[in-house]
């Protein structure tokens, strides 16, 4: 893919630490193609020391607007010049749009997050969601979640952190919602119900840990929906788990693309070919799954 830079190319970027693993330059360059937008996308390993100087940098610099992944999606918002109300509810950032020198801070994830379920059939509606993790994105993902699913449940391995996503959701919204700690026997409690959405919010099974997974198919029934943000690879253990389980998997894929089309939306003013996004996306991890199995002959 060859992709044409001129001086009046806008640059948009991804920041975090890691970001080797990445597929949005891939993806959105495909899709700044696609559209004819005169934009490209790169990615940049930023140290948390080196976050606000970053940050500051953009304006300068020029640049349209940055997608923040881990661990920047908390603390960046202390640098931005504004936040969408949607973001300064969920108290997490991963799109920034740069307006005339101005950082305005959004939050796509969990409207991925919810796309991605919904273009799979699943109804939240009078369900049970149990969500591992409580990080940046499982911030954005509980505060849609929790609007449309009867009962939310957040286990993390750092119960405090649980307990304070918890009840900033009660804050905000009327949702019946609780936090527990991420061990075995809150597993087995939580889990021991009829038509429950089990979420993997965490990095859990990302690729180079491919093996790692938090829930073993003993835990989980066919009347299931088990729904992994992970990506990398595209069939983590937890989901190859839940087809064991005769459960329904819905990848990371899903979510990755529909955040990364409204990021798209918001730095263009284009609409974002979520298709084409979908397709890059999977041809690549395809492609990488190949390469690691011939690699390991």
């Amino acid at each position: 893919m060859t992709i044409p830079i001129t001086p009046s190319t806008s640059l948009c970027a991804l920041i975090g630490h890691p970001v080797s693993h990445s597929f949005s330059p891939l993806m959105h360059n495909a899709a700044f193609q696609e559209v004819n937008a005169d934009f490209v996308y790169l990615a940049f390993d930023i140290k948390e020391e080196d976050l606000e100087k970053s940050i500051k940098a953009v304006p300068a610099l020029g640049i349209r607007g940055l997608n923040v992944t881990i661990p920047h999606k908390v603390s960046v918002m202390k640098f931005l010049d504004e936040l969408d109300p949607v973001a300064k509810e969920i108290g997490a950032v991963n799109t920034i749009v740069n307006e005339n020198g101005k950082l305005k801070g959004y939050n796509t994830d969990g409207l991925g997050a919810l796309m991605a379920l919904q273009t799979e059939g699943i109804n939240l509606e009078d369900k049970k969601v149990v969500m591992l993790g409580a990080g940046g994105s499982a911030r954005a993902i509980a505060f849609y979640i929790a609007s449309e699913a009867q009962e939310l449940v957040i286990l993390n391995r750092t119960e405090s952190k649980a307990i304070e996503l918890a009840e900033s959701l009660k804050y905000k919204k009327e949702v019946n919602v609780k936090a527990l700690k991420l061990n075995l026997d809150n597993l087995k409690m939580e889990l021991n119900d009829k038509n429950i959405i089990l979420i993997n919010s965490t990095s859990v099974g990302m690729h180079p840990n491919e093996n790692e997974t938090l829930v073993t198919s003993d835990l989980l029934k066919n009347d299931m929906v088990v729904f992994d943000i992970v990506y990398n690879p595209i069939e983590t253990r937890l989901l190859k788990e839940a087809k064991s389980a005769g459960a329904k998997a819905i990848d990371g894929v899903g979510m990755l693309v529909y955040q990364g089309a409204a990021a798209f939306e918001l730095w263009t003013g284009k609409r974002a070919p979520a298709d084409l996004m979908k397709s890059i996306v999977e041809k690549e991890l395809l492609k990488r799954e190949k390469r690691r199995r011939r690699e390991k002959k």
